[in-house]
């Protein structure tokens, strides 16, 4: 064992990770590292749509937007808390002018307004993107950031536990996974852990994540770390072959809906659903605007969604989206479509030929993402499927992005700050907020102190990793078949679909899962023990998240993009309805034992009293920024 000493140390690579390390350093904290399996894993820098978005408060013309303009539309959402939502506003400008700064290349106008757009759920303009891969950019200026201050990386260091003492953080137990033959471990001491992980990405089939995303969330549930929102999450139609969203552009240009049978039978098959076309078409439209699914939509334009889950899952036939050909309706003169769509299409210059050739013009960014990766929109369709995409939950924070551990923060996805509904672009928003947040906790507030005992610590955390490595040594590998196991049940029982009688029947197969874990994952090559840990995290994660759905399902019925039935078909669109009142409360789940514990909590509101007196407050900063 290896064992390294820092005063915080942060676990992730992406945006969220490598900002927060950043603000650490520029806050006075020089002995830090950042710890990751794999620097070009993880969702931030492989991952967006045709335009990703950044949500951000208005920095743009004249609607009169604030911070506190914007706390209200994050925490209207439900769900959330008020003092993340204002965090999140008011840290939203020197967040992103950070990022601006560090070459982030977010379009201004000729006077240096950076101009924005309306995206879902937002009533201002404070939607921004500098295309597919927003994201991306972010992550790449944020690591150079990380790397010209030196700040200490490992990687290929895979982190399998948090290690405590007496319920607080002391720091990590990680695999080096650099190294070829034996486990061999790092521990990590440090009184400050950041989890940045991402979101659960391995624990759904069905997914937009890229495959090198995981996730690591059971790491704080472990840990005692409450969660909260787990039931909330974002599923929307994405394409497979390539996993990546098919929202905006891609579906505002009208694309043709195809679907191929087990005989190699082909249908437009969106025409057998509608007796109007117009309608057909302006609902393909709208789910540009309204990617998500939506149970608020479900006779609009999420509609589409139960269709195509409908021709793919349940007959069993392969769909897809043909931008070659125009779809059933449509007519020479677009006279098929609505007016909406049709001015859309004329302002971008865009009423000509083919959805390809409007793809083209629009958004020609859109067509070679997919040449980037083999797929050739000019001549092949594009398969697709509704896929998880985002987790607006994850584990419970304070207005600082600390856990309900001491010493343990989560930032980014991993994090439960987001609420049922959100603007789309916020999660980047949160994770930039989030990094600083904990940041400036960690420096400016934080009293903790290393372990003296955590060597002692350390040895006993290797202990019980040997003890489950010895326990599932096979002949033969059987991880990647259980790991597909486990998703296919979380893509068929408690995704957006969720269905009582079938979750109440899935939900103790995974409690059986994790109890016979050992006697059925078994690795036999060293190099898939990493693996080994993953698939760990998956059916535990996936325990609490099922946990959460089938409760809050039962509890408080559909919203969000859950779509809860008490049995039925799916296609009638009769849904459990919502019960309202829990907009304003938050399902928790923690670790009990060995069993989970799930309580409703009441969400802390916008914070009232805030004293905003400039000297009061300039004399409490100095107060705090200046003692250490």
């Amino acid at each position: 064992m290896k064992i390294e000493r820092f005063d915080a140390v942060v676990i992730g690579s992406g945006c969220a990770g490598y900002n927060c390390a950043d603000w650490l350093f520029d806050l006075g904290y020089k002995n830090i590292a950042l710890m990751t399996e794999g620097r070009l894993l993880g969702t931030s820098r492989n991952t967006g749509s045709d335009k990703q978005t950044y949500y951000k408060l208005s920095l743009a013309g004249d609607e009169g937007d604030s911070v506190m303009n914007m706390a209200q539309t994050l925490f209207s959402g439900g769900a959330m808390d008020g003092d993340v939502a204002l965090a999140e506003a008011a840290n939203s400008a020197r967040c992103f002018l950070k990022l601006a700064g560090l070459g982030v290349k977010f379009p201004t106008n000729e006077y240096g307004e950076f101009v924005g757009y309306k995206t879902d759920h937002d009533p201002f303009c404070r939607a921004t993107s500098i295309g597919p891969y927003t994201s991306k950019e972010m992550t790449e200026v944020l690591e150079a950031a990380v790397e010209k201050k030196g700040i200490r990386i490992l990687d290929d260091t895979q982190a399998i536990e948090i290690l405590t003492e007496n319920g607080r953080a002391i720091g990590v137990l990680a695999l080096d996974r650099s190294k070829t033959g034996a486990p061999d471990y790092v521990a990590v001491s440090a009184p400050h852990v950041v989890l940045a992980t991402g979101g659960p990405a391995a624990i759904y089939f069905n997914s937009v994540y890229p495959v090198s995303q995981t996730g690591n969330s059971s790491l704080a549930l472990e840990a005692g770390a409450a969660f909260g929102n787990l039931s909330e999450w974002q599923y929307g139609l994405a394409s497979t072959d390539f996993r990546w969203n098919v929202s905006g552009t891609y579906q505002q240009v009208l694309p043709r809906y195809i679907s191929v049978d087990e005989n190699g039978v082909e249908r437009e098959f969106l025409c057998d659903y509608f007796d109007d076309k117009r309608e057909m078409l302006d609902r393909v439209f709208l789910k540009g605007y309204e990617w998500p699914f939506d149970v608020r939509k479900l006779h609009g334009s999420s509609y589409i969604d139960l269709i195509v889950y409908r021709e793919s899952v349940v007959l069993g036939r392969k769909v897809y989206m043909d931008f070659t050909r125009e779809p059933s309706g449509i007519g020479e003169d677009f006279s098929g479509i609505g007016e909406v769509a049709k001015k859309y299409l004329s302002n971008s210059d865009a009423l000509i030929a083919r959805p390809i050739e409007r793809l083209n013009k629009m958004n020609p960014g859109a067509i070679s993402l997919y040449a980037e990766h083999g797929i050739d929109l000019w001549r092949e369709p594009l398969r697709v499927a509704v896929c998880a995409q985002h987790n607006n939950g994850g584990v419970r924070i304070d207005a600082n992005w600390q856990t309900t551990v001491p010493g343990l923060y989560v930032i980014g996805e991993a994090a439960g700050s987001l609420g049922i509904f959100r603007p789309g672009g916020t999660a980047l928003n949160s994770c930039q907020v989030g990094g600083l947040r904990a940041a400036q906790h960690v420096v400016y507030d934080s009293k903790a102190k290393p372990s003296e005992n955590f060597d002692k610590i350390a040895n006993e955390a290797i202990k019980r990793a040997q003890a489950l490595i010895e326990a599932t040594h096979g002949d033969r590998s059987t991880l990647a078949v259980q790991r597909a196991r486990y998703a296919s049940r979380m893509s068929g029982s408690f995704a957006f679909l969720r269905n009582i009688p079938e979750m109440k029947k899935a939900l103790p197969e995974i409690d059986l899962d994790l109890k016979a874990f050992s006697d059925k994952n078994k690795w036999a090559t060293c190099d898939e023990i990493g693996d080994l840990f993953k698939n760990l995290d998956v059916i535990r994660t996936s325990r609490a998240v099922a946990t959460a759905i089938l409760y809050t399902a039962e509890r408080f019925g559909s919203r969000g993009s859950g779509f809860v039935l008490d049995g039925g078909d799916f296609m009638d669109r009769d849904l459990r309805p919502e019960d309202e009142s829990g907009r304003g409360q938050i399902v928790t789940v923690k670790k009990d034992g060995e069993d989970l514990k799930i309580e409703v909590v009441p969400v802390r509101p916008i914070p009232s009293d805030r004293d905003l007196w400039f000297e009061k407050v300039w004399g409490a900063f100095r107060r705090r920024t200046e003692k250490k």
